[in-house]
């Protein structure tokens, strides 16, 4: 199993956070998705915000968060926007 800092944008910190929350490997955090993962995170860590959600999107599908397609940035900030 890969660890999720082989993954891009996932630092030792956010492993470290996935890890408290049960996300161990890569393909564990494909697996549950990004918005479980971010739900899951913000339940635990006050601070969590939208741009680690598209910090974990930009993991799974292995591009810099910044590069996310516009249609998708609006989909995670609309789920963002639901969770307040």
């Amino acid at each position: 199993m890969a660890k999720c800092t082989s993954m891009q944008n996932i630092g030792t910190e956010m492993e470290k956070k996935l890890e408290s929350i049960g996300i161990c490997s890569a393909e564990e955090l494909i697996q549950t998705g990004s918005k479980e993962a971010f739900v899951r995170l913000k339940m635990r860590f006050s601070n969590v915000c939208l741009v680690h959600l598209y910090t974990l999107q930009g993991a799974i599908d292995n591009i810099a968060y910044n590069q996310l397609p516009d249609e998708i940035k609006q989909d995670l900030k609309h789920f963002s926007d639901t969770l307040k």
